[in-house]
């Protein structure tokens, strides 16, 4: 008789890679703008879709990448945030590396407040986490739901500003409208915006984004 195999867990050190671009001009109170980027994406990627925003050239931007790298078929390095195997601990790891980034850039560049979170896809819920467990003053989240263990918390969110494409199948007009019925559950009217495209960043989310850190900076 084959006995089942006892399932173990350590923890391991390991090194996360982020990306930062300064504010300019570099000032010791800049505000500080940390984004997330989707399954199967990279920092790179995710800060060039950061430096669209209107008005961010004054922002300490900061572009996180996932903990899990990985190889597409075109040999390119991509990663994903986490799976649902050893889920809890997945999120714990993620949370202190963001929040580690988060002290080295402020050591590094000074920054000041206000301190916004930004997501996309799966990257979105890291977002989500991130503001719920940080000092953030705002949430930037485009095309992803919020995360069971962010909607089961009370009372700990910033201000949102929730995006989707029109045409997006994954993130569906069914799934934004639950998503905001459980943001008010949790007392934040998010602002919302919804533009002619699919699962992406295009230049009318970017317009939307800069007009909300316009706001979360006065």
């Amino acid at each position: 008789m084959h006995r089942p195999p006892l399932v173990r867990t350590i923890e391991t050190p390991t090194h996360g890679r982020y990306l930062v671009r300064a504010a300019a001009p570099a000032a010791s109170d800049a505000p500080l703008l940390v984004g997330f980027h989707g399954y199967a994406e990279d920092a790179e990627g995710h800060l060039a879709a950061l430096q669209q925003i209107p008005g961010v050239d004054a922002w300490i931007l900061v572009s996180v990448q996932a903990l899990h790298p990985f190889y597409t078929r075109d040999d390119r390095i991509v990663a994903n945030w986490m799976t649902r195997q050893d889920r809890e601990l997945a999120i714990a790891d993620n949370l202190r590396y963001v929040a580690s980034v988060v002290h080295a850039v402020r050591l590094e560049h000074g920054a000041g407040s206000p301190l916004v979170f930004a997501g996309f896809s799966q990257g979105g819920a890291m977002a989500y986490r991130a503001a719920a467990h940080g000092d953030a003053d705002g949430l930037v989240v485009l095309a992803a739901d919020v995360p069971p263990d962010v909607a089961e918390r009370d009372g700990v969110l910033p201000p949102v500003l929730l995006g989707r494409g029109s045409r997006d199948r994954w993130y569906s007009e069914e799934k934004m409208t639950s998503d905001l019925t459980t943001l008010r559950r949790l007392g934040v009217t998010p602002d919302t915006v919804v533009f002619d495209g699919g699962h992406e960043w295009t230049p009318s989310f970017c317009d939307a984004a800069g007009g909300f850190l316009a706001r979360v900076i006065k």
